[in-house]
């Protein structure tokens, strides 16, 4: 017997090529809770992923569609989401297709349109739909800092990168569970570069806070 989001698939691939490579298509399995499919998937994830949504998610799901909202990819860009609620022939809520639009592509024309388009307004977020989503905390922090110093990843300098572990580190994200290995994927580097430089950065700190020379 076939997976009852399986004939979804199509739909979710159609979608991401007619955009590709703007957009990516995601299908949730409320039942398992992770994702099912993932089509053009720039922000990191594999089917058999955890969705992080809410435990009690499907019985706040009363409407169809959910969005729009904004949302941060791994690498602080900035992504347009909406979400399509997908019921069986009873009407149980039984996944999610989420469609997330890659808009950073669009900033420069948008900045100069600025008289024809509004871009004041932020988008608003979701308070239900993956509301424990630690990866868009991870995304938004790494967002920030890139934002805050006009700079890309791939520009970072070794103390950059030291200061953006000591913030994740303040953020409290290393004390989640598998953040080290997905922070480490984004920030190109060893899980053993990550534990042994969140040290030095740790000892610093502890020092610092004793008021001790370093």
């Amino acid at each position: 017997m076939s997976h009852p989001l399986t004939p979804f698939i199509p739909v979710c691939d159609a979608i991401a090529t007619l955009f590709s490579p703007h957009v990516e298509a995601v299908l949730h399995d409320l039942d398992s809770g992770l994702i099912f499919h993932i089509t053009n998937a720039f922000s990191k994830r594999r089917p058999g992923d955890s969705s992080l949504n809410e435990a009690d998610l499907t019985s706040s799901l009363d409407g169809d569609v959910i969005g729009p909202y904004g949302k941060s990819n791994w690498d602080g860009r900035r992504l347009k989401a909406i979400t399509a609620v997908l019921r069986d022939a009873e009407g149980r809520p039984i996944g999610l297709l989420c469609i997330n639009h890659d808009i950073e592509a669009f900033a420069g024309v948008f900045d100069q349109l600025k008289s024809m388009v509004d871009i004041a307004a932020p988008l608003t977020k979701t308070s239900a739909l993956m509301a424990e989503d630690w990866r868009e905390a991870v995304n938004s922090v790494i967002g920030d800092f890139l934002g805050t110093r006009r700079a890309a990843l791939a520009g970072l300098t070794s103390a950059d990168m030291d200061e953006l572990i000591g913030m994740l580190d303040a953020r409290g994200v290393f004390a989640i569970r598998k953040a080290v290995p997905y922070v480490a994927e984004i920030l190109k580097l060893s899980r053993a570069t990550i534990y042994n430089r969140l040290g030095v950065i740790r000892r610093k700190q502890e020092t610092a806070n004793r008021g001790e020379p370093r």
